[in-house]
C-alpha cells in the first residue's frame, strides 16, 4: 500500500510535426477525423512518417482543422506506409504543424502514445526537426 504521498509522474516530451493526412473516426467521431497522420522532415527535406495521433483534441479541433486542409492524391511521406495506415488514408499537403506530447520513440522510429496539443503557428513545416 502507498502512502497518500506517494505520486506517479510520468516523463512526456513533446515533438513537432508536420500533418500529412487523416484517417476517419469511428463512434462519436465517424464521418470526420479520427486520427491525424504525422512526419517529421529529414535532413534531406524528406517527409517521414512517424506515427498517428488520434487523442488530446476537442470536438471543435478537428472540424477546424479539416476545414484548413488541402486534399492531395498521394501520401506527401516519404517511403511505404503500413497497408493499415494507408488503406483509408485521406491525403493532405504538408502544410500544417502540430504539436504533439508523447512517451518515447520506438526502435522504428515512430511515436508512441503521442497526444495533440495544438498547433504550432510559429513554425513552417521546413523548421520542424526531431526534438533531442
Amino acid at each position: 500500500m502507498r502512502s497518500p504521498d506517494w505520486r506517479k509522474l510520468k516523463n512526456v516530451r513533446t515533438q513537432a510535426v508536420v500533418v500529412g493526412g487523416w484517417r476517419p473516426g469511428q463512434g462519436r467521431r465517424a464521418g470526420g477525423i479520427g486520427s491525424l497522420l504525422v512526419g517529421v522532415p529529414d535532413g534531406e527535406g524528406r517527409l517521414v512518417y512517424v506515427g498517428h495521433v488520434g487523442t488530446g483534441f476537442r470536438a471543435r479541433d478537428l472540424v477546424d482543422l479539416e476545414r484548413g486542409f488541402t486534399p492531395r492524391a498521394d501520401p506527401p511521406f516519404d517511403g511505404t506506409l503500413p497497408r493499415e495506415i494507408t488503406r483509408d488514408a485521406h491525403w493532405v499537403e504538408p502544410d500544417l504543424v502540430g504539436e504533439v506530447a508523447y512517451a518515447v520513440w520506438t526502435a522504428d522510429n515512430r511515436l508512441r502514445h503521442p497526444s495533440w496539443k495544438g498547433v504550432r503557428d510559429d513554425l513552417e513545416p521546413d523548421d520542424v526537426v526531431v526534438e533531442p
